[in-house]
């Protein structure tokens, strides 16, 4: 199975029991039109360093979905706060229902993710990546101080696809890999949206996340400093 299709299926799984169904299809809508790229990066980051690894039977597509729901939830957020479309029209309106059924959508797709993650070794950076943003939209308030946080979110969003994915085969994300993962987002340019990940990643992506982690493995035999870390 593509693991495009593995991510969504998993996210889409992740929502099945969410009601009112208008709702679940509001969020279903979503990924259906989604870029799988940070699912996928979750699956190839385990596969990396296990490529035996059956990412159905070993909970990894489940990761993927968590990445996943939790970017949607925060992408979603920040077009809102961007388009603003309660303030499209003086009346209520269409416009108004489809805005507060977004933020719905968006606080729900967040919090799955949560919930799916809630008991990886990813949990820890899954909150701050939410505390991350929320401290971005607060400057993107500021046109002075705006500049550069257009990729953040997806830097930040890359970087816990990596530790989740890593974490699932026993592997870990050191400092170099998190840098790699963040600097991948940054070159996945699409005009406010993801590439597919058929042209974001190549074989040499997954063999440098397969090199820096086996290196941070090899590095953890050895005694270090609390600096080294």
């Amino acid at each position: 199975m593509d693991d495009a299709v593995r991510a969504r299926n998993a996210a889409r799984e992740a929502l099945d029991d969410i009601e009112p169904d208008r709702l679940r299809e509001v969020l279903f809508d979503r990924l259906d039109d989604a870029s799988m790229t940070p699912g996928v990066l979750t699956v190839l980051s385990a596969r990396a360093l296990d490529p035996g690894v059956d990412p159905d039977a070993d909970g990894i597509a489940e990761r993927a979905a968590g990445v996943q729901l939790i970017y949607e939830g925060l992408r979603l957020t920040r077009t809102l706060a961007e388009t603003e479309p309660w303030l499209a029209s003086e009346e209520a309106d269409d416009s108004d229902i489809e805005g507060d059924l977004d933020i719905l959508a968006a606080d729900v797709l967040v919090s799955r993710g949560f919930y799916v993650l809630a008991r990886t070794d990813a949990a820890e950076r899954a909150v701050e990546v939410v505390r991350a943003f929320g401290r971005d939209q607060t400057l993107a308030r500021d046109p002075e101080a705006a500049d550069g946080l257009d990729r953040n979110l997806e830097a930040d969003v890359f970087a816990l696809a990596v530790v989740a994915g890593t974490s699932a085969v026993g592997g870990d994300a050191p400092p170099a890999l998190l840098d790699y993962a963040a600097e991948l987002a940054r070159e996945s340019d699409g005009d406010n949206r993801l590439q597919p990940a058929s042209t974001a990643f190549s074989d040499t992506t997954t063999e440098r996340i397969a090199s820096l982690s086996v290196t941070a493995q090899t590095d953890d035999r050895v005694p270090s400093s609390a600096t080294d870390r």
